[in-house]
């Protein structure tokens, strides 16, 4: 499904383009033109994916439960099984369907091998010869329970170790029909096995490729749609003017590009890209068209916002508790993960339209400090008085204000850490959890991991672009300060 969502990518862009240019509207493209830009994009979103996505994998399609696809497919599947149980219960079987079968089963095992699997190769072909297999049936003289048990003890060396359960369940099932049925879902359940090991291994090298084909594609469609870079410029030239201003506030942290030093064009480029990539996970989606080089990862980006959004409201909560408990629960094993536990589930459809976030925190203030008492009474503590109660319940309720002075502290340092993740994404470690997230450590840095995995590769494939448009915009900004410091 979210493949075929991405395929929309550049022809969504071409016509918001055209819609929202006030210049010519682009030259008229052919039916054919894009059909063939759809299929191209279509092999582009999968490998987008596959290598953004550190957990992407093949699964099998599922119809829905009442669609007319899967009526008519489980109509011809009954009429299929049914057939072949009638034809072995003929006297004599007849054993046309299940030699058909048992050639299906063959492919794939044969597809299953390695280029080195000669002997299985060999003893697959010798006990699954379908002539010789004809020829027994014809004469009555075929043992099919003795050729399934050879599948299954071949699937067995084949198959992945997670899949031995399946492998042993088969060796229960004594019913010719129903044991070629459980079969086939089992073969299916390896070639999905077989299709990710495939992914996995293939997603280094596919990583380099996907960038220079996305790069290539873009290019292409640059040439035809010259202002497709419009939303980039504005965005990158909003992350510029947010570095000038805090520049105007503080000295510019001396650093360079690749170790090198001087320079100050690259170190800048370097700061105003990550400066951008962080407003991303501030962005209006609803008001606000993404930035055309990023907007295959939309959908991505927007979930890594809710998610730090609803962490923002959980590491708040937590340290508002903490520091209204004092030392006694700080260090108390299980009680973070139990106060994140009933924030998560209470926070569950925070970003619907219909949720009512002030309710939701009155309700977490009551288990918070039902929590809170259960677990200080348990270690020898003394509980909350009411009037404690009541002051912890309102701080969390003042959570839902956006002007919040904890929520905007913890806010700060959240972006503060993901802004140094994103300056050292070279380095193998994390950089240190800033103070008061320590309790919400885990969570963040699976964020942050899944962030910048999405920044790099973005950087990657776009990266000749951004340098183009911050060359500009870095330029023009440069010869205003060599102005103002001639007038000074």
């Amino acid at each position: 499904e979210e493949t075929s969502g991405d395929t929309v990518f550049w022809p969504s862009v071409l016509l918001r383009r055209w819609k929202g240019s006030k210049t010519s509207p682009p030259r008229p493209v052919s039916i054919e033109e894009l059909m063939e830009t759809a299929k191209g994009v279509t092999n582009m979103a999968l490998a987008h994916e596959i290598v953004v996505n550190g957990d992407f994998q093949i699964k099998p399609a599922e119809l829905p439960e009442h669609s007319l696809e899967k009526k008519v497919r489980d109509i011809v599947h009954k009429a299929f099984w049914d057939c072949l149980e009638a034809q072995l219960k003929e006297d004599p079987p007849t054993y046309d369907h299940a030699i058909k079968l048992l050639g299906e089963i063959k492919e794939n095992l044969l597809s299953f091998l390695l280029p080195g699997h000669t002997r299985l190769r060999s003893q697959i072909m010798e006990v699954l010869d379908l002539d010789l297999i004809k020829q027994e049936a014809e004469n009555g003289a075929l043992d099919i329970s003795k050729l399934v048990e050879f599948v299954i003890g071949m699937m067995g060396t084949l198959c992945a170790p997670a899949r031995d359960e399946e492998i042993k369940k088969l060796k229960d099932i004594h019913e010719i029909v129903p044991l070629f049925r459980a079969i086939f879902s089992v073969l299916d359940l390896m070639k999905m096995d077989m299709a990710n090991f495939a992914v996995s291994s293939i997603r280094p090298k596919l990583m380099q490729q996907s960038a220079e084909y996305e790069r290539k594609k873009f290019q292409e469609f640059l040439e035809k749609q010259p202002n497709s870079l419009d939303f980039v410029t504005r965005w990158l030239q909003e992350a510029a003017d947010d570095l000038a201003k805090l520049r105007c506030k503080m000295l510019p942290p001396h650093c360079s590009d690749d170790g090198a030093t001087g320079g100050a064009s690259a170190l800048c480029s370097t700061a105003v890209q990550n400066q951008a990539y962080l407003k991303l996970l501030k962005w209006d989606h609803v008001n606000r068209p993404f930035p055309e080089t990023v907007l295959m990862d939309q959908t991505r980006f927007q979930e890594i916002q809710l998610e730090l959004e609803q962490l923002l409201l959980t590491g708040t909560v937590l340290l508002v508790t903490f520091s209204a408990a004092g030392s006694a629960l700080v260090d108390m094993p299980g009680f973070a993960e139990k106060i994140k536990t009933i924030v998560k589930v209470l926070l569950t459809g925070m970003h619907l339209p219909s949720f009512n976030l002030k309710e939701s925190l009155a309700t977490i203030g009551e288990k918070v400090c039902a929590e809170v008492n259960s677990c200080l009474s348990q270690h020898g503590f003394t509980p909350f008085s009411p009037e404690r109660e009541t002051v912890l319940k309102g701080q969390i309720q003042a959570v839902a204000s956006p002007d919040n002075a904890i929520c905007k502290l913890i806010d700060s340092r959240i972006q503060k850490f993901l802004e140094n993740y994103l300056a050292s994404s070279h380095q193998k470690s994390l950089p240190a959890i800033p103070g008061g997230l320590g309790p919400i450590q885990r969570e963040l840095e699976e964020i942050a991991v899944k962030y910048v995995r999405l920044v790099n590769y973005n950087k990657m494939v776009f990266s000749p672009y951004y340098d183009a448009v911050l060359g500009k915009i870095l330029t023009k900004e440069e010869s205003q300060l060599v102005g103002k410091s001639e007038e000074s």
